[in-house]
């Protein structure tokens, strides 16, 4: 099992725990992520990352693909990998239509087809193997529109990137599943169940299956997200998780079009699910985060004591998870987790 480290959520205050990255990277961590929303970057974290270690590898996850034009995402991996010595690895995902049309005026559109898109556009920069043409439904290069110049030419990278560098996608719908089995090197769930794979697993095989070369998990990495709460009061640790969820499943999205939500429903939390929407739609925000299941925090995090910590662990060494990318902010819990998996 390879551990990742996630530096944390982007807030009002941009921080970077590097004393738990290092150490992280003593402990033999394979990688450290960064994400962002509608504050902070992953790009310019993941750099001053970069600076300061020396073998950990580096992963955005994710980089919001409406924010950026697959080229550009294409010439940040790149160079991050260029200056990191080969560490890099490109996560991507679509955000959602409130973070995608309200915060990047530009219109939510179909993120299947623009994570089809978008993957293909940066592989052919990466191999440089002709000068960038592509023509798919959302986007054309060069341009062509009605308002171009005619002036647009294909064009190769100058700087010559990594033709195998990993692209992970994020999703925890069944389509973007597949999607990812079948385009993918890897898919980074915003959390999940070791003992409910079935979730991921169907999906992937039928992405695999249309894969252009032959494909199973064991050449794709299924990297959750998985919270780390180590102490003696279970209740206490539990806590920080239930706020998460609680925010997920009853805020990130409007009811009806709350992925988190779906999700939720999928692992089997249907009724706790629209419950903690209701409640979290209507302000009441206390009320929500109680209303989010222990079996739900006890199912997708590492929380309690050490002892408890290590049996739950073993069923995610069982599950077919390559990298489990911790969420945490104690040094004891990543030694613990070090002792454990590596």
């Amino acid at each position: 099992m390879r551990l990742g480290l996630s530096a944390g959520l982007p807030s009002s205050q941009l921080s970077l725990d590097m004393p738990l990255i290092l150490e992280a990277e003593r402990l033999g961590f394979d990688s450290v992520w960064t994400s962002e929303s509608y504050g902070s970057d992953a790009v310019v974290p993941l750099a001053w990352i970069g600076a300061k270690t020396e073998r950990i590898r580096l992963g955005s996850g994710i980089l919001q693909m409406p924010a950026r034009t697959p080229a550009m995402a294409a010439m940040t991996a790149m160079t991050l990998d260029a200056l990191s010595g080969g560490r890099f690895m490109l996560g991507v995902g679509p955000s959602g239509p409130q973070v995608v049309e309200g915060w990047h005026g530009v219109p939510n559109g179909k993120p299947l087809a623009r994570t089809r898109e978008y993957v293909a556009i940066v592989r052919l920069v990466l191999a440089r193997d002709t000068p960038l043409t592509y023509d798919g439904e959302l986007y054309r290069i060069p341009y062509r529109g009605p308002d171009a110049t005619g002036l647009g030419k294909p064009l190769k990278s100058i700087l010559h990137g990594r033709r195998d560098l990993p692209i992970y996608t994020a999703s925890i719908g069944p389509a973007g599943i597949a999607l990812s089995g079948e385009i993918a090197d890897g898919l980074i769930p915003a959390w999940m169940s070791p003992e409910k794979v079935e979730i991921f697993a169907e999906p992937l095989a039928r992405g695999f299956a249309k894969a252009a070369l032959p494909k199973s998990l064991a050449q794709f990495d299924l990297a959750p997200m998985v919270p780390v709460v180590l102490g003696d009061d279970l209740e206490a640790c539990r806590s920080p998780v239930k706020m998460m969820l609680a925010l997920y499943i009853g805020g990130m999205g409007a009811r009806g079009k709350n992925f988190y939500c779906d999700y939720a429903k999928r692992l089997g939390y249907e009724e706790s699910a629209e419950k903690i929407q209701t409640l979290y739609l209507a302000g009441d925000k206390g009320a929500a985060v109680a209303a989010v299941p222990d079996q739900l925090v006890d199912e997708i995090a590492l929380v309690g004591s050490s002892e408890r910590i290590r049996e739950r662990a073993r069923v995610w060494l069982a599950s077919p998870v390559g990298t489990m990318i911790l969420g945490t902010v104690q040094p004891e819990a990543l030694r613990l987790m070090a002792e454990v998996c590596l």
